[in-house]
């Protein structure tokens, strides 16, 4: 099973940007799928945004055109650039990935087998 660790959440202003990092370990990820999911507070896990088949992204209508979900392969990693972020966007953000490649892209949690614990994000108005 893959190992997932993410980085790069912090407190920023709304307007801002960041970007979340996952680096994966124990498998190679690069022609799998991978996506991003986010909790807000009181909230349930919803999608954010997905990748697969090397390059085909997908993403959540609140955050197209805001974030961009992309892949090193070289680093085994997986990134989540965020723009223009909203206090809306205030969430623990989760990187998780599939143990079986696909050609679609996947937006249930249930589709993902390896989650890494997390990293806050909070966007102060």
């Amino acid at each position: 099973q893959v190992q997932l660790v993410e980085s790069g959440g912090g407190l920023v202003q709304a307007g801002d940007s960041l970007r979340l990092s996952c680096a994966a370990s124990g498998r190679i990820i690069s022609t799998y799928p991978m996506g991003w999911f986010r909790q807000p507070p009181g909230k349930e896990r919803e999608f954010v945004a997905t990748t697969w088949s090397s390059s085909r992204t997908y993403y959540a209508d609140s955050v197209k055109d805001r974030f961009t979900i992309s892949r090193d392969n070289t680093k085994n990693t997986v990134y989540l650039q965020m723009n223009s972020l909203k206090p809306e966007d205030t969430a623990v953000y989760y990187c998780a990935a599939r143990s079986s490649r696909g050609i679609v892209y996947y937006t249930n949690i249930r589709e993902y087998d390896s989650w890494g614990q997390g990293t806050q994000v909070t966007v102060s108005s």
